[in-house]
């Protein structure tokens, strides 16, 4: 059976590999060592690239994210100090005086601050020693000084 010219058959290409092994000469376990060697080495790099590239991409979009909070937390603020505003004109409209409206208003916000400051320094107050991280610590000291040292 011939091949369309042009091409090998599947036999030709086995033969022509397989000749061309029998005239390379056996690698030495030496050089095998190095070339695995080399090899790992060159599949180690391609890894950390593309942990690079991964890491990079990652890393954009986060700091695209963290963009668009701040202006959202930005532009949050600013509708809030309209809204309190607006509370204190309510006020004024209500009848009360405009100094007197601004002051509930501001009072109002203080009591707030001070609640949020009290129930934070109450959970930071709970907040203890990393009591696992202080166990195993001491724990594997422990077994370090009962460990025998090694002799050569």
């Amino acid at each position: 059976m011939t091949a369309p010219s042009g091409s090998t058959s599947v036999g030709a290409t086995e033969r022509l590999s397989v000749q061309a092994d029998a005239t390379e000469p056996e690698r030495t376990l030496g050089r095998l060592v190095a070339d695995a060697s080399r090899d790992l080495s060159s599949i180690i790099r391609s890894e950390v690239a593309l942990a690079k590239a991964e890491v990079t991409a990652d890393v954009k979009a986060a700091g695209t994210g963290a963009a668009m909070f701040a202006v959202a937390g930005v532009l949050a603020f600013l509708a809030l100090v309209l809204l309190l505003i607006a509370a204190a004109y309510g006020l004024v409209a209500a009848g009360l005086s405009p100094w007197l409206a601004f002051l509930i208003v501001a009072v109002v916000l203080l009591v707030i601050g001070a609640v949020a400051a009290l129930l934070g320094k109450s959970r930071i107050s709970k907040v203890g020693p990393p009591e696992r991280t202080v166990r195993t610590t001491k724990e594997t000291v422990d077994t370090l000084k009962q460990a025998k040292p090694h002799t050569r």
